[in-house]
């Protein structure tokens, strides 16, 4: 069977598995205050790829076989992203009307109701990890290294230099601070966590995480690009923004070219790294050239 039929079949049934867990997890459209647990649903299953939570389990599979003690940790780390996506398509942050083909939660319920839905997402990801069937020193571990790479030393801090850096010329240091915050930390410790909760080998540990950096910085130039190539029914956003607004992106500092050239040596050098793991690593080597060579 085509490598890439059987990993997209993978990401389906465990992405079906995180969505059993985000839907128990979650209240229910209908109990009070009813408005917040609508925005809430809408947004989770609006139809996301659940990549990151699907890092988590297949690293976690790697070691071990039941997904069941990792998944609530998986579907807390994809409750986190849906936050980002909230507050980043509000009017003060990127003012995009769509995600995941659909209209954004500040369209549909209004820019109060969203902003609490995505601050909801964020503080209750830390209470599902704590239901994960993990050791309890590693539910701490999690917590406190998702509050960080999740914070004002990872995410927000990419947030906040991306917002500063808009219409302005930067250097390339600068646009390696943002993406890689913004985007590549959260990728990573997917795999990490997946690795850390199967017990992996510290060396094994190192290499899975070099993976990780690789590969998210993949997935933000990627993104980049499409902005510029890709189609918005493909995409389920808007394109084009970024340069209408002076983003701070890869194509705006290497340009077209450089961009998907530093793209494939990356994934060339993920795919080299993540090699060494032997067998286990055929999904992550498929994984990377899918990201590489995705359309949405």
């Amino acid at each position: 069977m085509d490598p890439n039929v059987l990993l997209k079949k993978d990401m389906k049934e465990k992405q079906e598995l995180v969505n059993i867990i985000l839907d128990r997890y979650l209240p229910r459209k209908d109990e009070y205050p009813k408005e917040i647990h609508k925005a809430l649903r809408y947004s989770i299953f609006a139809g996301g790829k659940r990549l990151r939570p699907y890092l988590t389990l297949a690293t976690y599979q790697m070691y071990k076989e039941d997904l069941e003690p990792i998944t609530p940790v998986a579907a807390a780390i994809e409750m986190l992203h849906t936050y980002t996506l909230i507050h980043d398509d509000l009017p003060d942050i990127d003012d995009d009307d769509f995600r995941r083909g659909k209209k954004s939660c500040h369209i549909m319920f209004g820019d109060g109701v969203a902003l609490l839905a995505g601050d909801s997402l964020l503080v209750n990801a830390f209470e599902l990890i704590t239901y994960a069937g993990i050791d309890d020193a590693l539910k701490v571990q999690f917590v406190r290294e998702l509050a960080t790479d999740g914070g004002i030393k990872g995410l927000i801090a990419g947030q906040m230099v991306d917002i500063e850096s808009e219409g302005k010329k930067i250097d390339k240091k600068t646009l390696n601070f943002i993406h890689e915050n913004k985007t590549a930390k959260l990728i990573n410790i997917c795999l990490r966590f997946g690795a850390l909760a199967g017990k992996a080998p510290a060396k094994e540990l190192a290499i899975i995480e070099d993976y990780g950096n690789k590969i998210g910085m993949v997935f933000q130039i990627v993104d980049d690009l499409l902005d510029i190539e890709g189609s918005a029914s493909k995409l389920g956003k808007s394109i084009g923004k970024d340069a209408a607004v002076g983003k701070a992106t890869f194509p705006a500092i290497y340009g077209v070219e450089e961009s998907r050239q530093m793209a494939r040596d990356l994934t060339e050098k993920a795919i080299t790294g993540i090699s060494q793991l032997g067998d286990k690593s055929l999904r992550f080597r498929i994984l990377a050239e899918y990201l590489l060579n995705r359309k949405s």
